[in-house]
């Protein structure tokens, strides 16, 4: 019976690109769990996607960064949103304000507003602070509500997370990992009530 329902298609990455973030590791995780709730997951690294920063000059001069288009694309075949954000100086990165500004911006008559508008999105960080990124969760759901995005109330913020992973990458605490298994699962069934 649950091969026969929808399986909703996430988006799931990082605020980060360095190669050891912890965040990287929170998405990876995160992606394996939508797939065990039967989602269809798709993670990606920003890295892969470079931009620079936005400039209505630059816009206006050259159109949107061919990563802005490709990145659109992407976003316009899922159904929803995974992220794991990073918190510098107790704000989101630059990175993932950047990579958001540019991806709302017009194209070709159509508003990148609306590739957000309808979506769902749940939102989780991990931080080597005691807060694990909580301030910066609060700010990344600011952002996605004020562009058409309805973000999840759950949440997790690994704190410390220098120690909070294993060698394979998982996460040490078991409490924590029902969490995020909570967080997926709650993702995968609210966008497939909707699908339905």
């Amino acid at each position: 019976m649950t091969d026969r329902l929808p399986h909703p298609r996430i988006l799931v990455f990082a605020g980060s690109i360095r190669a050891g973030s912890y965040n990287k590791r929170l998405a990876r995780l995160a992606a394996e769990r939508i797939a065990r709730s039967g989602g269809h997951p798709t993670f990606i690294d920003l890295r892969d996607y470079p931009m620079p920063l936005y400039d209505g000059d630059l816009e206006a001069d050259q159109g949107l960064p061919e990563n802005a288009l490709v990145l659109r694309c992407g976003l316009a075949d899922h159904d929803g949103l995974l992220i794991a954000s990073p918190e510098y100086n107790s704000f989101i990165t630059p990175l993932l304000k950047n990579t958001i500004d540019w991806l709302t911006r017009p194209h070709e008559g159509k508003s990148g507003l609306e590739l957000f508008k309808g979506k769902y999105a749940a939102v989780v960080s991990a931080s080597p602070g005691g807060l694990g990124g909580l301030r910066s969760q609060v700010l990344a759901r600011q952002l996605l509500t004020h562009i058409g995005v309805t973000v999840l109330p759950d949440q997790l913020a690994v704190a410390r997370a220098g120690e909070a992973f294993d060698d394979q990458g998982r996460l040490k605490d078991e409490a924590q990992g029902e969490q995020l298994d909570a967080i997926c699962r709650r993702l995968v069934e609210t966008l497939r009530s909707l699908k339905t």
